[in-house]
């Protein structure tokens, strides 16, 4: 068995992903970041996108898409905690692109700065979720 590393991805609502993989690889606040067991520690937060997991002992990735968060590693341990994670499987396009129509709606009824800054966060963590949904339908 190769060496591999605990993986936890949490949210608000519920544990997403817990168990052993060989990498992870996800998005960091300034690139992309790949994550190999004993990895030096670190702390970073984390852009909307696509935690790609490597299961131990199975071929296919685990792919989880978060928007946004804070990573955690340690040697021997990985935590993702995300505002809003939500499995690969399923991510629904349709449904992504409703929630688009009915931001991009707010943002024009949209009357202070602190509305108008929180309707374009959500555009965007949706923008990268279909981003995500079409990356993973090209895999």
């Amino acid at each position: 068995m190769a060496t591999t590393i605990q993986v936890d991805v949490v949210s608000a609502e519920e544990s997403i992903f817990s168990g052993l993989a060989e990498f992870v690889v996800l998005p960091g606040e300034t690139g992309e970041l790949g994550i190999f067991p004993r990895h030096a520690p670190l702390i970073t937060r984390i852009r909307p996108g696509v935690v790609r997991i490597k299961v131990a002992d199975q071929s296919a990735e685990e792919q989880v898409f978060v928007a946004g968060g804070i990573l955690e590693v340690q040697p021997h341990l990985v935590t993702v905690l995300a505002d809003t994670a939500i499995r690969g499987k399923d991510l629904d396009e349709a449904k992504a692109r409703e929630a688009l129509a009915a931001a991009e709606e707010a943002r024009k009824n949209a009357t202070s700065e602190l509305e108008i800054a929180k309707v374009e966060a959500e555009m965007s963590s949706i923008a990268a979720q279909l981003a995500a949904i079409r990356k993973l339908r090209i895999r």
